[in-house]
């Protein structure tokens, strides 16, 4: 019995710290209202390292890649929303919030649909 679907949950774990991290480093180095901080351009250079390594050494499975680029873009909604409800003079974070449910409801549905796909293969 193997179980590398979802075996790969470290796969989109990182890429949801790539996206708030690459969202946080553009905000640190370009916005004026979001203080300045080393740590988001650290754990963007960590985090595109262990991607890196994780495409390297294994081959991902069917129907990963667009899980991993739906993890990046909930990563990227998630920071945003963070920091609009911190600083409330940028906006609202109405629609990031909505897409970001969305993405959510749609990354489980997937994952269970692999999980189903391997349990099948498995019998």
């Amino acid at each position: 019995m193997t179980t590398q679907p979802l075996g790969d949950k470290g796969t989109l774990l990182l890429a949801v710290i790539a996206g708030l991290s690459i969202n946080g480093s553009f905000s640190a180095l370009f916005s004026a209202i979001v203080p300045f901080s080393i740590f988001p351009l650290i754990s963007l250079v960590l985090s595109v390292y262990c991607l890196h390594h994780h495409y390297r050494d294994r081959a991902m499975p069917e129907g990963f890649p667009s899980l991993a680029a739906a993890s990046f873009l909930l990563g990227l909604l998630m920071y945003s929303a963070i920091i609009r409800v911190e600083y409330p003079v940028i906006g609202s974070n109405f629609i990031p919030a909505i897409l970001m449910v969305a993405l959510v409801f749609w990354i489980g549905r997937k994952l269970k649909r692999l999980q189903r796909i391997g349990r099948d293969k498995d019998l």
